[in-house]
C-alpha cells in the first residue's frame, strides 16, 4: 500500500524539484570544468594546468521552514526524497523576534529538522526593520538571511513552501496595487540568483500540505500573525478570499493561480521583447533615440523605460507606474516639458531629440 495521496503529491512535487537542481549542478559542473581558471589563464598558453579543486559532487538543498504546515510538510518531503537522490538535504529557521517565545520555537524547529535527520540545520536571528511597512521589512529580513545561508553553506537551491493559495493571494494584491503584468504573474517556481529559490508547491493547495503533516503526525505551528487582521495578506486570505468564492463560486483560487502563470509568460515574451528593442532604440552613442521610442507598442517602450532608469540609478522598489508614464510623456507628449525627477535622484529629460536619463 502506497502513501495516503497528499504525502505522495508533496514528494512527488519535491522529487521533480530536486531533479532539476540535479540538472543545473551537472550542467555549471561541467561548464566550469570547461572554463579555465583565470590565473591560470594568465599563467599563458601551453603551460601545465595544475588540476583545480572541484565543487562537491552531491549538491546541498536547504529547506526554509517555519514550522508551519506547509513548510513542514516541504521539509518531511525533501528528507524523504534526498536520500534516495543523489542530494544532501538542510534545513534553516529563521527567527523574526516578532513575538514572545520566538526563539524557543525557532529551537523546537532545528529538534524537528534535526529529528529528520537533515543536515546542516540552523537557526538565524534576524532583526526586522520598518521599511515598506511590517510584511515587506519582515520579508526582507528573511529573505537576506536565506541568502546569506546559502552562501555560508554553498547549497545549490533553497526551498520555500509557497503553495498555490499562496499564490493566488498574491495575483490579488498586485491587482489591487494597481501593478502591471509582472506583479499579477505572482510568484515565479524559481527565483533568486541562478535560480536558488524554488517553490515545489505552487501547483499544489494549502489544504494537501496541511493533511500530510497530519497523516505523517508532524507537528504544525500556526502563525499567529497570519490570522492577524492587523496584516493585508491574513484580511485578504480570510475575508477577501472566502467572499470571492462564495460570490464567484469554487475555483477562485485555481483560476488565479492559472493567471499568474499565463502573465508570466507574457511579461517574459515583453521583456525579451524591450531588451532588444532597446538596443534598436539607441543611437551611436549609446543615447536612447525619441523617435524610434515613439513607434514602439506602449507595453514595449514603457519597459524599455523602466530599464533605463533603473540602470541610471532608480531603485526598482520606489520606481512606480507614474513615474514611468510621466517619462512616457517626454516622448508621446512632448509640449516643451521640464526634467522629470525620479527615485533614487535619477533625472529624465528630452533633448535634441533624444531622451537623456542620468542622476541629478
Amino acid at each position: 500500500m502506497g502513501p495516503h495521496p497528499a504525502v505522495a503529491a508533496i514528494r512527488l512535487a519535491v522529487r521533480r524539484v530536486l531533479h532539476d537542481v540535479l540538472t543545473d549542478h551537472t550542467r555549471s559542473a561541467d561548464l566550469s570544468r570547461r572554463t579555465p581558471h583565470p590565473e591560470l589563464a594568465e599563467a599563458g598558453a601551453g603551460r601545465q594546468r595544475a588540476a583545480l579543486p572541484e565543487r562537491p559532487d552531491t549538491p546541498l538543498v536547504l529547506v526554509a521552514c517555519s514550522g508551519g504546515a506547509d513548510s513542514m510538510a516541504l521539509a518531511s518531503a525533501l528528507a524523504f526524497e534526498a536520500h534516495k537522490l543523489d542530494v544532501r538535504a538542510g534545513g534553516i529557521t529563521v527567527d523574526h523576534g516578532l513575538q514572545d517565545g520566538s526563539d524557543t520555537r525557532a529551537a523546537e524547529v532545528v529538534d524537528r529538522l534535526t529529528a529528520m535527520h537533515l543536515d546542516p540545520v540552523e537557526s538565524v536571528a534576524v532583526r526586522v526593520g520598518h521599511d515598506g511597512g511590517p510584511e515587506a521589512a519582515a520579508r526582507d529580513a528573511r529573505y537576506a538571511a536565506l541568502d546569506a545561508a546559502a552562501e555560508r553553506h554553498g547549497a545549490a537551491a533553497v526551498l520555500l513552501g509557497h503553495t498555490r493559495d499562496d499564490q493566488a493571494e498574491t495575483v490579488l494584491l498586485g491587482l489591487a496595487r494597481g501593478s502591471g503584468i509582472r506583479s499579477l504573474s505572482g510568484m515565479a517556481a524559481a527565483s533568486g540568483p541562478a535560480g536558488r529559490y524554488r517553490r515545489p508547491f505552487l501547483q499544489l493547495d494549502r489544504q494537501t500540505a496541511r493533511k500530510a503533516c497530519l497523516v505523517q503526525s508532524l507537528p504544525v505551528w500556526d502563525d499567529p500573525h497570519n490570522i492577524d487582521p492587523a496584516y493585508t495578506r491574513s484580511r485578504l486570505r480570510h475575508e477577501g478570499l472566502p467572499a470571492l468564492e462564495k460570490a464567484l463560486g469554487k475555483g477562485v483560487v485555481e483560476a488565479l493561480a492559472r493567471t499568474a502563470q499565463l502573465s508570466r509568460d507574457d511579461a517574459d515574451a515583453l521583456d525579451t521583447w524591450a531588451a532588444q528593442a532597446d538596443r534598436a532604440a539607441r543611437d551611436d552613442a549609446g543615447r536612447l533615440e525619441c523617435a524610434k521610442l515613439y513607434a514602439l507598442p506602449p507595453a514595449v517602450r514603457r519597459r524599455v523605460l523602466r530599464r533605463a532608469a533603473m540602470e541610471a540609478g532608480s531603485p526598482a522598489g520606489s520606481l512606480f507606474a507614474r513615474h514611468i508614464e510621466e517619462v512616457d510623456r517626454l516622448i508621446t507628449g512632448w509640449r516643451g516639458q521640464r526634467a522629470i525627477n525620479l527615485p533614487g535622484r535619477v533625472e529624465a529629460m528630452r533633448q535634441g531629440g533624444r531622451l537623456v536619463i542620468r542622476q541629478s
